[in-house]
């Protein structure tokens, strides 16, 4: 490998270089650290997602709402020293009006969506810590984290460890959490007639020990 090689090769990509270099039909990717990083959800993961995005979209034909829900929205966020990175939330809430305001573009968003779902994997720091400020900079009104199987430490947690959503609503530009457990029933501002308690959520995984 020659030096221009190399040189090229730890050239941090920006957020319009990911969308030119994002791999079609092979997967989903986040942009990271300059990089472009693949995401694979295993099936329950997948199931919650799913679950989510009918949810909602019921929700949103029954009260006659604006939005768009959907899992492949890529977001344009910026970290503390305004490094670009793309995000694909598990589940976008989308007002209509901004999804449409140029319908000829890429599924990628530069402006704050309404609603962002992210369900746990091994690596949740990067949703609880990462994502969570990222999306706070950004201005996304509302962010679900659903730590399905109680992955996040005992800090987030408690002791013991169980299946917890934590719902973050904006409010004057700083994030206030709210923990659902069990059977309490999920309270959402975009949607604040939904009818879904935390352990139907878990549920959906289809794993039985949740």
């Amino acid at each position: 490998m020659t030096a221009s090689q190399v040189k090229k090769q730890a050239k941090k990509l920006t957020f319009a270089e990911f969308l030119e270099q994002y791999p079609d039909g092979s997967g989903i990717y986040e942009l990271v650290n300059g990089e472009l990083v693949k995401v694979e959800p295993i099936r329950a993961h997948k199931n919650i997602a799913r679950y989510l995005v009918k949810a909602f979209d019921r929700e949103s034909d029954r009260l006659g709402l604006d939005y768009i829900v959907d899992k492949d929205i890529v977001i344009k966020t910026r970290t503390l020293d305004g490094e670009e990175r793309g995000r694909n939330p598990d589940v976008s809430v989308v007002r209509a009006e901004t999804w449409n305001s140029n319908v000829l573009a890429y599924g990628a968003l530069t402006e704050p969506i309404q609603l962002a779902v992210e369900i746990i994997s091994t690596n949740w720091e990067n949703d609880y810590i990462d994502k969570l400020d990222e999306y706070r900079r950004l201005g996304i009104r509302e962010y679900w984290i659903v730590d399905y199987l109680a992955i996040a430490s005992r800090k987030y947690l408690g002791n013991p460890k169980v299946p917890t959503i934590f719902i973050y609503c904006l409010v004057d530009g700083e994030y206030r959490v709210q923990r659902f457990t069990g059977s309490d029933r999920i309270l959402c501002t975009t949607f604040p007639e939904l009818s879904l308690t935390a352990a139907e959520v878990f549920a959906a995984s289809h794993l039985a020990r949740v």
